[in-house]
């Protein structure tokens, strides 16, 4: 049985098809970029249609390239945080809101969870800009109609494709209004939110399948009878793909923005071990959960760098970072994007300093990405006194792999500790479907991983 994979991200749509293994074939790839709308005032907005349109493609080139024959199950990795209004007959009312948006402020009146502590440690959430608490009362003051209901990004985009879409317990994490014990709507929450059960998504069990519509069973019949499994939150899919699924290793991925993560088996119902102040924490699915810290900076300080400060390319850039040290380059406070929970930076809060004639881009480049190195570094260890152990690290994530010099600067930075590097760059797509078949323990042996001092390695 093969795996049609989706990996629902920010910058881009994609689908892969993966063997019985969760391991991506050769050749069976689309990926359709997306363009994200970023403004000074905060924005971060994708079009809801325009990313439909992006998966549909994804879904005919595949189908066009003879690469759905033996699918026996459909899986999706999706970002978290995402949410998009819709009117009574389910039309987005507005743009989706991307965890990268920072412009939703308390409404006038509002005033927070009663107990914030008691708050954060049911919900793994705080009352932020980044989650629905904050966001739906926003969004119905700055909608100008009548709000029918609200969806994640992945629920209107598969909403429009099957018989039915819930909302995973993973994507309902990444809400802030999920009880991630009781995995159900937490009501203090929904208070925050103005939200009746109705306005919210239904929550999928944890073994629901959806079927495709008959409509679109007729555009791919290679895909008519096969299941489609719940979304799985992109962090916790790339932290199973990165074989870090127990206490013994942390995940740190960068893709457009990073993150640094430990999952622990904690199965519905049984009391949460507590969460310190600065870190968040969501569901994997109905036996486990995640707990981290995130950045609005990643892969895209590079992309940034090499629009604006005319990076040489290839084997030139490497050969001229070659020549700084990991702990080098020019300090830099890295929030360009602001401050992902529980931080309130705005956006266009990032800074260059000790900037001379002589700076050059390269040492620029190179202070950026020293600089989230050292912000990962100190929440490491944060999450580390969760679990009273030192852990290993595992790098993942297409900014990463690009670079070995990134790679090396985070084993200077995470010292002594041992930090691999997984080669897998499709990271997300291969958790969310050994997530959706109950096979995370698998995770650890179809890892591809080596040191990140071991020179060799990057041939």
């Amino acid at each position: 049985m093969n795996i049609l994979a989706l990996d629902l991200g920010t910058s881009s749509v994609r689908g892969l098809v993966l063997d019985g293994d969760a391991r991506p074939l050769p050749g069976a790839l689309a990926r359709h970029k997306m363009t994200l709308t970023v403004n000074d005032d905060g924005a971060g907005t994708l079009d809801a249609d325009t990313y439909l349109a992006g998966l549909v493609a994804c879904l005919d080139e595949l189908a066009a390239g003879g690469h759905l024959h033996d699918i026996g199950l459909v899986t999706t990795s999706a970002q978290w945080h995402s949410v998009v209004p819709l009117d009574a007959a389910g039309e987005p009312l507005g743009p989706v809101l991307t965890w990268l948006d920072t412009r939703p402020v308390p409404v006038a009146g509002a005033t927070g969870p009663a107990d914030p502590d008691a708050f954060h440690q049911r919900t793994g959430t705080w009352w932020h800009r980044c989650y629905w608490s904050m966001r739906l009362p926003w969004l119905r003051a700055h909608t100008g109609t009548t709000v029918g209901r609200f969806v994640g990004l992945s629920e209107y985009v598969l909403g429009a494709l099957l018989d039915a879409a819930p909302m995973s317990v993973s994507q309902a994490s990444g809400t802030g209004l999920l009880d991630l014990r009781t995995m159900g709507w937490d009501a203090e929450a929904c208070t925050l939110a103005g939200s009746r059960p109705e306005e919210l998504p239904e929550l999928a069990p944890a073994t629901w399948r959806g079927r495709l519509r008959a409509d679109h069973a007729r555009r791919w019949p290679a895909l008519a009878d096969v299941g489609w499994a719940a979304p799985v939150g992109d962090g916790a899919a790339s932290n199973v793909g990165s074989g870090c699924v127990d206490e013994s290793r942390a995940a740190v991925t960068v893709g457009t923005s990073a993150a640094v993560r430990l999952v622990q088996h904690l199965e519905a119902g049984r009391n949460l071990p507590r969460l310190p102040d600065d870190l968040w924490r969501y569901r994997v699915d109905h036996d486990h959960v995640v707990t981290g810290a995130a950045y609005s900076s990643g892969g895209n300080l590079f992309a940034w760098a090499n629009r604006e400060l005319r990076l040489p390319r290839g084997a030139e850039l490497e050969a001229a970072l070659a020549r700084v040290p990991p702990d080098g380059g020019r300090p830099a406070n890295v929030r360009f994007g602001g401050d992902r929970p529980p931080g309130l930076a705005p956006a266009g809060s990032g800074e260059l300093r000790q900037l001379s004639f002589g700076t050059t881009a390269t040492e620029i480049v190179a202070g950026l990405m020293r600089g989230l190195c050292d912000l990962v570094a100190e929440d490491l260890a944060e999450l580390e006194s969760t679990v009273d152990r030192s852990v290993e690290v595992v790098l993942g994530g297409g900014a990463v792999a690009a670079s070995p010099w990134w790679r090396n600067a985070f084993g200077a930075a995470l010292a002594p500790r041992p930090v691999w590097h997984e080669r897998n760059p499709e990271i997300g797509a291969t958790g969310g479907a050994l997530v959706a078949l109950g096979r995370l323990r698998d995770a650890v042996g179809l890892t591809d991983i080596v040191r990140t001092d071991e020179k060799h390695s990057y041939s």
